[in-house]
């Protein structure tokens, strides 16, 4: 019992943090209606700034290109570095929120958190370049002393940042019940007009409150330094708890956040020694489950996840659906394209292209999820990685022959999406969003980073393909091998036929109503539910192909191949090419990793190493100045607008 107890009080230290950066998110969505999963990736960044600060004296500037570190002084104190540090966070929260979020201040939640994925991306390809992946550790800002619970010693810096927290949570709460500002953060939910009655702009007070949670976050990234690793995935990943924890007070109480993040990490926390008491329990990446559980709870017993705001009311133009016949036409072009380049390129160049083929075709599962059904999906190299393992286990473990391991294996990727899509039915949009973020790291800590199922470090290898004896490979003479190409390209112009013909069919025309309106769509006979579900599976299976060339093309699979940040990069390159078309998803994997673009900044310059930086920077450009993406015809007539009512 003793050890339970201790185990629930040094969870009290990660749940404070996970209340911290839930308040800024409740703080940011009543002030300006964004779900900003870019709080904790803020929040990593500015602790990586406090570190270089304590060690070296440096501020180091969030450009690229210029000399990024400007030489303070050589003997840093606490609180000269706590001070720079939370007013960079204050600077560069107001920065993003008036160069990315002010201007999309009434467009659809869904472009917002694109953007902030985006943002997601930048800062976290930033602190990689500026500060290297490498664990770090810092010293103790809060007092070290222990004390004894049912004989077992335990730290008191857990406690102390729990109440630190509590008492940030309560002081927020009385300012926003008994003040003329706080009272305008809640109007300012409702509508614009309601606070300028208090005498404030709208603007205004999102800005005061994008300020506010940016320095709450940094400052809980700091004090929890000391007690975790400062790393960029694992600050980065911490938005998925702090956003269950905000959800589970409706993203406006600020009591219950803090209610529901202590109990969360305390629960993980506890989990630890139940696992060496009960070893059916001990499983890997188990602690991840509860905030997927937690929000398919809220779905379930709500409805949704995020709460709507009646301002959010706008007149939106949906991006351009393919005219029908187009997508074909487009893939008259680009296949014989692909086919002339494969036999002219070379080397790197061929390897680029043959990897932005297989990359394409995970694209295109995009282009049927998100393009004609309206649905956003976080986790589709997490079906992706469905397929690739499953292939190195059916035909390198089990002798399964090509075609039938892929086969199999795109088969379980599309079982996959119907269970995901099954469980997500009753949610939408940005509800969505969150649950497939949500699982796309439980899938990343259960499945990818299990050395059982994935081979652990060593990876999984994936024999090359062979049909009929003709080895159709990448590796061997004449690397990269023309015939592994033209199997890529052979699927991508399949996958983008079958992308092309549902855009025509009834299925098609179908999810293209859910998409402009579901409520419209049901009253006039389509099952919104079904249609849905079938686009899930549709993409699951397409990702599910994407997972098993990218296998065959890198020959050996690790959990990095398909992990939670792999999806959201996808998601950026896809978006970045255009989410509307067969021809966006070309661009998309013309930007993968190891693609076109990839070898030529690498050749050119060795620019390669800013890729993930520029994508991440573009996408959240892009949402702003040209949401429907790069393949989008501006020339085109423009489409009906529609009225978009905000969840």
């Amino acid at each position: 019992m003793s050890t339970y107890v201790a185990a629930l009080i040094l969870g009290l230290g990660a749940g404070a943090v996970y209340a911290a950066l839930g308040l800024g998110l409740v703080l940011i969505h009543r002030a300006s209606g964004v779900v900003n999963v870019a709080h904790a990736a803020f929040a990593m960044y500015v602790t990586y700034q406090y570190a270089e600060l304590r060690e070296v004296g440096d501020i180091v500037l969030p450009v690229v290109g210029l000399p990024p570190r400007i030489h303070l002084t050589d003997s840093p104190t606490f609180m000269l570095a706590l001070t720079v540090s939370l007013a960079m966070a204050a600077l560069l929260g107001l920065l993003v929120y008036f160069l990315i979020f002010r201007p999309l201040r009434h467009a659809p939640p869904v472009l917002t958190l694109v953007a902030s994925v985006g943002l997601m991306i930048a800062l976290q390809a930033l602190a990689v370049l500026q500060f290297g992946s490498d664990n770090r550790f810092i010293d103790s800002v809060l007092p070290q002393a222990s004390f004894s619970v049912l004989g077992v010693t335990v730290p008191i810096d857990r406690p102390l940042l729990a109440m630190l927290v509590a008492v940030i949570g309560t002081l927020m709460w009385a300012v926003s019940r008994w003040t003329l500002f706080g009272l305008a953060t809640k109007a300012v939910a409702e509508s614009d007009e309601a606070v300028e009655q208090f005498g404030y702009r709208p603007e205004a007070v999102a800005a005061v409150s994008w300020v506010v949670a940016s320095i709450l976050g940094a400052l809980a990234g700091i004090l929890v330094a000391p007690i975790s690793v400062l790393s960029p995935s694992t600050y980065t990943l911490f938005i998925v708890p702090a956003l269950t924890a905000a959800l589970l007070g409706g993203l406006s109480s600020f009591g219950a956040t803090i209610v529901g993040a202590l109990l969360l990490g305390m629960l993980q926390s506890v989990l630890l020694p139940l696992q060496h008491d009960v070893p059916w329990l001990n499983q890997p990446g188990l602690r991840t489950l509860f905030p997927l559980i937690a929000l398919i709870a809220i779905a379930v017993t709500r409805g949704q996840l995020i709460p709507g705001r009646a301002r959010a009311v706008s007149v939106t133009r949906l991006p351009r659906a393919e005219p029908t016949g187009r997508p074909l036409r487009d893939l008259a072009v680009l296949v014989p394209a692909g086919m002339l380049a494969l036999f002219v390129l070379t080397g790197p160049y061929r390897l680029g292209l043959e990897r932005s083929l297989a990359a394409a075709v995970v694209c295109l599962s995009f282009v049927v999820l998100t393009g004609f059904a309206g649905q956003l999906s976080l986790a589709q190299m997490s079906l992706a990685g469905v397929a690739g393992f499953l292939l190195a286990r059916l035909q390198g473990g089990l002798g399964v022959p090509f075609p039938l391991a892929p086969l199999l294996a795109t088969a379980a990727a599309t079982a996959a999406g119907l269970v995901l899509g099954a469980l997500s039915r009753r949610i939408r949009g940005v509800d969505l969003a969150i649950v497939t973020l949500t699982a796309g790291v439980a899938f990343q800590e259960i499945i990818f980073v299990n050395p059982l199922i994935t081979g652990g470090l060593a990876g999984s290898v994936v024999p090359p393909p062979k049909l009929f004896g003709f080895d159709l490979g990448v590796a061997g003479e004449g690397f990269p091998r023309l015939e592994y190409g033209l199997l890529s390209l052979a699927v991508f112009a399949v996958c983008g036929f079958g992308v092309a013909r549902l855009r025509t069919s009834t299925s098609g025309l179908r999810m293209l109503a859910v998409r402009s309106n579901e409520r419209a769509a049901s009253a006039v006979g389509v099952d919104a539910a079904r249609t849905k579900l079938l686009a899930s599976a549709a993409s699951a299976g397409i990702a599910g192909f994407g997972g098993c060339l990218i296998g065959y093309g890198q020959g050996r699979l690790s959990f990095d191949s398909f992990g939670v940040f792999a999806s959201l990069f996808f998601l950026a390159i896809a978006s970045v090419g255009g989410v509307m078309s067969v021809r966006g998803a070309v661009l998309g994997g013309l930007l993968a990793p190891g693609g076109v673009v990839f070898t030529v900044l690498d050749n050119f310059g060795h620019f390669a190493r800013y890729q993930s930086l520029l994508c991440g920077v573009a996408l959240a450009v892009l949402v702003v100045v040209r949401p429907e993406g790069l393949a989008y015809n501006a020339r085109r007539p423009q489409p009906a607008r529609h009225a978009e009512v905000a969840r």
